[in-house]
């Protein structure tokens, strides 16, 4: 099918725009989104967007965390005959200039949760790490993401309470990943048995400066030997570092709900030799991303055809322990951050799983 992108160079394969040259079902394009007030460290924003054009399913999610309380509205389409509009009911993503400008805006729904924002690029972006792997021969995983930096300027409203925001102080994050995607299932409405996870730490940071930002992606198995590491930073004038090796000590809470930081520090070595040491001050601010759909959430998977509209929603006090057994862990935990005197600010996401040698405290609960 011809659509408005076939006019633009760049095709890959010798077909339209909404074809991708893989068949695989698991091929998907993803939008993230996620951003807080520094003057407000119980607030927290989230939305994503994904393109499954062999599935012929787009669906999104927007939700706002404030003071405890999380709001989450979920959206899905099939892609009919705009296969590419990157809009789901009233939740729309526009690309106002590649890289520097993008806006969001979320129209009337039952959620009570509302905005229009635009998202203003403050670093050049960064490509990650390729995350390739397979499994008995078959590709698991072949996935490109690049990571962002910027600020939101616009509005919020949750309820008829308005939020008024200003890039001084909502500081903000961004992904935008494609290509073959592992599944994730942790899902406890699923009829499938849930995978057990085991003998892994992880974090992913995006944590940014006046003066620099930073991508981070660990995954180990044993403290200081990683099998997938992708660190990068971005200065302010564009030039790139390369992270090759992190240190942790992570300082964790006795929360009977969940794994949770309440500090600790990252030492940081680069490939031209320098050093960095980043301090952990985790807020209260946190948006679990099974609200959107990641993992999997009352048996509606990322992906699947909820037929040509679908919306749900929810309201989630995120106090209650049956709640947070179903949110499970994944999820952007706001974090203030500091690094020779400079104050930052970003998103921790990470989870400790049983077996691997540190961090017991917090492995009675789930990574994921």
């Amino acid at each position: 099918m011809l659509s408005p992108q076939d006019d633009l160079l760049g095709h890959q394969t010798p077909t339209t725009f909404n074809h991708v040259a893989s068949s695989d079902e698991r091929w998907t394009e993803r939008y993230w989104y996620s951003g807080a007030p520094i003057d407000l460290p119980g607030v927290v924003l989230d939305l994503g967007l994904g393109w499954y054009p062999n599935r012929n399913v787009m669906d999104a999610f927007a939700g706002v965390t404030v003071d405890g309380v999380q709001t989450t509205l979920r959206v899905s389409r099939r892609l009919g005959r705009d296969p590419l509009g990157a809009r789901v009911g009233p939740l729309g993503f526009q690309v106002i200039e590649g890289l520097k400008r993008h806006r969001l805006t979320l129209g009337e729904n039952r959620s009570g949760l509302s905005f229009e924002l635009d998202w203003l690029a403050t670093f050049d972006g960064l490509q990650e790490a390729q995350s390739f792997r397979r499994k008995r021969n078959r590709v698991e995983e072949d996935l490109t993401r690049m990571t962002q930096f910027g600020r939101l300027q616009g509005w919020i409203e949750l309820n008829g309470r308005r939020f008024d925001v200003a890039p001084e102080t909502w500081w903000s994050q961004r992904d935008h990943s494609w290509g073959i995607r592992s599944r994730m299932q942790t899902d406890m409405a699923s009829n499938d048995s849930l995978p057990a996870y085991k003998d892994f730490f992880w974090f992913w940071l995006t944590y940014q400066f006046d003066d620099f930002a930073l991508s981070l992606f660990l995954k180990e198995r044993e403290p200081g030997a990683p099998f997938f590491l992708s660190g990068e930073e971005v200065a302010r004038e564009g030039r790139t570092r390369h992270v090759i090796k992190v240190e942790h000590e992570i300082d964790w809470a006795d929360d009977p709900l969940g794994q949770t930081w309440t500090g600790g520090t990252l030492d940081l070595l680069y490939a031209d030799g320098g050093r960095r040491r980043i301090t952990l001050d985790p807020q209260p601010g946190r948006f679990f991303l099974k609200g959107g759909g990641y993992g999997g959430h009352k048996g509606w998977n990322h992906g699947d055809d909820m037929g040509r509209e679908h919306a749900d929603h929810y309201v989630w006090d995120l106090s209650d322990p049956e709640t947070r057994r179903q949110a499970r862990q994944l999820g952007d935990h706001f974090t203030r951050v500091e690094c020779d005197g400079a104050v930052g600010w970003g998103m921790s996401e990470y989870g400790v799983a049983k077996g691997y040698p540190k961090y017991r405290i917090a492995q009675a609960h789930e990574p994921l």
